[in-house]
């Protein structure tokens, strides 16, 4: 039995913005916080992705295929925020989320549970962000419901 398109694409997206994560870990290039806005790309590759299959599939509908397309970043979210708790507990625990709240967003001294749930928030936030944008870029080849 063959997943869903969006749980296949929300896994690429996940593997590829790991990846991506770990490569800069291994390079020293993971205090560079700019360097971590770039995984957004991943993100719109993705649910593009989403949206292109179901055009192929002969699915027009605005309605379904926003559904479809935050469904796939959402999954990605979940998956990739799973993975950071696992990592960072791997990794030191809150002292290595410490250590990456220093160079990013973070003041103070956060858990892992108070940093994951925020980048929880900023990921659903991105996917809604994304999907909406998407949805703007292809808008004409959609029919009203």
């Amino acid at each position: 039995m063959k997943p869903p398109k969006e749980i296949t694409n929300g896994f690429i997206i996940f593997i590829a913005i790991a990846i991506y994560f770990l490569l800069m870990e291994a390079l020293g290039l993971a205090h560079l916080f700019y360097l971590r806005f770039l995984n957004i790309i991943f993100v719109f590759y993705g649910v593009n992705r989403t949206i292109q299959m179901n055009l192929i599939e002969g699915k027009k509908k605005f309605v379904s295929n926003a559904v479809s397309a935050l469904y796939t970043s959402v999954v990605s979210v979940f998956l990739s925020i799973i993975a950071l708790v696992i990592y960072s507990y791997l990794q030191g625990g809150d002292a290595f989320v410490q250590s990456l709240s220093e160079t990013f967003l973070f003041g103070g001294n956060p858990s892992i549970d108070m940093y994951s749930i925020s980048l929880l928030f900023e990921g659903l936030a991105s996917s809604v962000i994304v999907t909406l944008m998407l949805m703007l870029y292809w808008n004409n080849r959609f029919s009203t419901d």
